[in-house]
């Protein structure tokens, strides 16, 4: 029903005919120029106020205000439908398109179009993400818009310019924007245990390489081997971390650690790198020779902290949306971003059966002793411990907690409530919304008609 009001008031507004009177007093139509962008940013607000529920990790009004700005610069009679031609008759099939305008538009849909692929997973199942997906098809076919093509310029990238403070993050940004980045965490230790940067929980059973990170400046991966407690139970045994090659900040860069050998430089030996105008982008140091190691990249104001915890290494992430959110539609496994696979995902209340005879109750005593409060990091204790019967694998959940203080501003958001696995989709609440967005289809057309 969203999805037919939607295109109801996206036809409504785009294809509207005006009437006018004669000598004759007669009434005929008339094909107008309507300011289609206006519709266009109207039908977007529309869809937007009538989902307000959509879900953080679906960023599909970031897409939204991403093809309301690149179409903002062309006029109305560039793309618009139904412009008259010289001679008075209507031109086909809503063209009227001025060769640079329906370029230009086009390009923007097709941008659209990509946006929408990109947040496919993450937006299953959200209606305002598939009103948008029949939105743009629409209106790739209203304006014969090949599907193959340029796209439009993206925004500006968020380290910005060269100048002046480009290789560090924060100080561009605000910059150019004067405030502060919005930082995401994300956390992996024990079994592994998952936390996203959508802070989602999760336990996974995957073995193997997976990537943990993978967007346009950064690519993270673990290596996981199955651990002494049982079959199904997991421990991260290598991490590897790319720094890639950005401009004329950074040359790429190489990390690696594994299990018992924690290193506090990079792969060529070297503690620090990247030098640009006496400030070094990537740096490593240590407060715990061979078991800990901190890197620091200004460049995309990331923090990534490599620990070795028991018998497991784990991982804890800091960097700024901007860079997070840098990826493209063949970067679709990330398990900081997406989580595990729902074919890897283990109940985390329910540990598998241990080969050791460490007792629920023990592990309880022991997990409550060193994390008071009952959140996900409790939980993961319990699962590590009851799982691998190693007392020492309790040190995972508590390393990864501290990181998580360190690394999130808002205190309120370290500690998560307890999930037993994949959590289920919250459907939005709908109907109310028909009739508003009912309402606001009729509104928009009158608007468009204006």
């Amino acid at each position: 029903m969203i999805v037919f009001f939607y295109l109801a008031s996206l036809n409504l507004c785009c294809s509207l005919e005006v009437w006018s009177t004669g000598e004759s007093l007669l009434m005929e139509p008339q094909a107008a120029v309507l300011p289609w962008k206006h519709c266009i940013h109207l039908t977007l607000m529309l869809v937007q106020l009538s989902l307000p529920e959509v879900g953080a990790s679906c960023r599909i009004l970031r897409c939204n205000s991403d093809f309301v700005a690149a179409t903002l610069d062309l006029g109305g009679g560039e793309a618009g439908g139904g412009a008259t031609g010289a001679g008075g008759g209507a031109t086909a099939a809503g063209g009227g398109a001025t060769a640079a305008g329906a370029g230009g538009y086009c390009s923007a849909l097709r941008s659209y179009a990509m946006c929408t692929r990109r947040m496919a997973r993450a937006c299953r199942g959200d209606l305002a993400y598939h009103s948008a997906v029949q939105g743009i098809e629409d209106l790739l076919i209203q304006h014969r818009c090949p599907r193959a093509g340029p796209t439009a310029l993206p925004r500006p990238p968020p380290q910005g310019t060269l100048s002046g403070d480009a290789c560090h993050y924060e100080r561009s940004l605000f910059s150019r924007e004067g405030r502060a980045p919005e930082y995401l965490h994300c956390g992996v230790f024990g079994d592994p245990h998952v936390r996203t940067f959508g802070d989602r929980f999760q336990t996974c059973a995957v073995q193997g390489a997976w990537p943990l990170i993978d967007n346009e400046y950064l690519y993270v991966q673990a290596t996981s081997a199955p651990a002494r407690g049982g079959s199904h139970t997991t421990a991260l045994t290598k991490i590897t971390i790319i720094f890639k090659n950005w401009r004329q900040c950074i040359d790429q860069q190489l990390y690696q650690a594994e299990l018992d050998d924690v290193p506090a430089a990079f792969a060529d030996g070297s503690v620090a790198s990247s030098e640009r105008r006496g400030h070094r982008s990537l740096t490593v140091r240590t407060q715990s020779p061979g078991r800990h190691a901190e890197i620091r990249a200004s460049h995309i104001g990331t923090l990534l902290v490599v620990r070795q915890s028991g018998r497991s290494l784990g991982l804890s992430v800091r960097s700024p949306r901007g860079v997070v959110e840098t990826f493209g539609p063949e970067q679709d496994l990330q398990l900081c971003v997406w989580g595990c696979p729902a074919s890897q995902t283990l109940d985390t209340l329910r540990p598998p059966p241990p080969d050791s005879s460490y007792s629920a109750a023990g592990a309880q005593a022991h997990c409550v002793a060193l994390l008071p409060v009952r959140d996900v990091y409790f939980q993961a204790c319990m699962f590590d411990l009851i799982a691998s019967g190693d007392l020492n694998s309790s040190a995972a959940a508590v390393s990864a907690l501290q990181d998580a203080r360190n690394m999130i501003p808002d205190a309120r958001r370290v500690h998560l409530p307890p999930v037993a696995g994949a959590e289920p989709r919250r459907a939005p609440r709908c109907p109310m919304l028909l009739l508003l967005l009912g309402m606001l289809g009729t509104l928009t057309a009158e608007l468009c008609n204006m």
